[in-house]
């Protein structure tokens, strides 16, 4: 599976953006998919996973309400609608397909990762 994140750009505090997370090689359609950040010098964390099955999202609480992720498998596309940024968003974002179908927060249960969108908000 290949992942190719899409969308990211600078955009200033208050604004949004949408990413988009394109899969190829093969369907994720029964793969938990998840959008995760990373600033340099910080671990990679978690943003946002969605159930292959249910649908159902989960958000680091910091995102909650402000942060949505769908996926369309029909597309086989991941998006995360990001509306009222800032400063602290800012961050290369990943897209990652998990090996289970469930929505998982944990870094070390997604086995694809795509190569990352940079997002830059300013004040």
């Amino acid at each position: 599976v290949q992942l190719q994140a899409s969308g990211g750009g600078l955009v200033q505090a208050g604004g949004s953006l949408r990413l988009s997370c394109a899969a190829s090689g093969r369907s994720v359609r029964t793969n938990g998919m998840g959008w995760f950040r990373q600033v340099p010098g910080k671990e990679r964390e978690f943003v946002a996973s969605i159930d292959a099955n249910s649908f159902l999202p989960v958000y680091r609480d910091s995102v909650q309400g402000r942060f949505f992720v769908s996926r369309d498998n029909a597309k086989n596309t991941v998006y995360l609608q990001m509306n009222s940024l800032n400063p602290e968003d800012t961050a290369v974002y990943y897209c990652a397909a998990a090996r289970t179908p469930a929505w998982t927060k944990i870094v070390t249960d997604y086995d694809y990762w795509g190569r990352g969108t940079l997002v830059t908000v300013s004040s």
